[in-house]
């Protein structure tokens, strides 16, 4: 009978790892989380954004099939080391820290790192100095985090899980003020949006975004970079950035 049961469960854990099964040679998995106008969902529920049309683009020119895995952004070097995805694609700054954790891709798109609070403080705030002693919120790991700090502002700062929950931390009081990328203070700001009684004006840095690889994986960068030097030739990157309205930083 034991022997029996032990069969029994073999053949369960097999048939359960083949079940889970292997990535498929021609996809790529790509990491990313909810960043308008980056990666987002659309009124019908559809995954869109700059980042995933650029992926869906540079996918096409390499070959390969875009899989989008959402994913917790303060352990994204945790899941791309462990094999989860096979990138970080989600207007990620190019920082020293980023690239002592991953192979980074050419830079694509500029932004910078803003101050967001109700649009009838602003007059009151004009720059980091004037900001010291507010309640902040930022993504934690994220540049918004790091501009926080660096600038001294950290004295009464508390990390949420995404840049959409320190929106919300401001809209609904919690925070004074919240530091997020300018891409997305200025989709989520604008009128008619949840947040149009928001508005931003101090920039704490300036910077750059790139795609994250795993540090050994240096053919595939390679061919990713090589597809986004062709879709700057071809017009596609200036189609994108004028329809999500960023710049490019080539």
């Amino acid at each position: 009978m034991k022997k029996l049961l032990a069969l029994l469960m073999a053949g369960t854990m097999i048939f359960a790892m083949s079940g889970c099964g292997e990535k498929a040679a021609d996809e790529l998995v790509i990491g990313y989380t909810i960043y308008e106008p980056m990666n987002y969902m659309d009124d019908e529920g559809k995954l869109t954004g700059f980042d995933t049309e650029f992926a869906e683009a540079v996918c096409e020119k390499i070959n390969m099939k875009p899989n989008f895995v959402e994913i917790n952004w303060d352990t994204k070097f945790t899941t791309l080391d462990a094999g989860q995805i096979d990138c970080i694609w989600n207007g990620m700054t190019i920082s020293d820290e980023v690239k002592k954790n991953c192979a980074v891709s050419k830079a694509y798109v500029k932004n910078a790192q803003v101050v967001v609070m109700a649009k009838d403080k602003l007059e009151s705030y004009k720059d980091a100095e004037s900001l010291k002693g507010l309640k902040f919120a930022a993504e934690a790991g994220s540049a918004g985090e790091t501009a926080i700090k660096d600038n001294g502002l950290d004295t009464s700062y508390t990390p949420v899980a995404a840049q959409t929950d320190a929106l919300l931390a401001v809209a609904g009081g919690q925070a004074d003020a919240c530091v997020i990328d300018i891409t997305m203070a200025k989709a989520s700001t604008a009128e008619g949006t949840s947040y149009e009684d928001l508005g931003y004006s101090v920039e704490l840095t300036t910077e750059e975004y790139g795609i994250g690889f795993r540090l050994d994986d240096e053919e595939l960068l390679n061919k990713v970079n090589a597809a986004i030097d062709e879709l700057a030739a071809d017009g596609t990157m200036a189609q994108l950035a004028e329809k999500y309205e960023l710049n490019l930083a080539f």
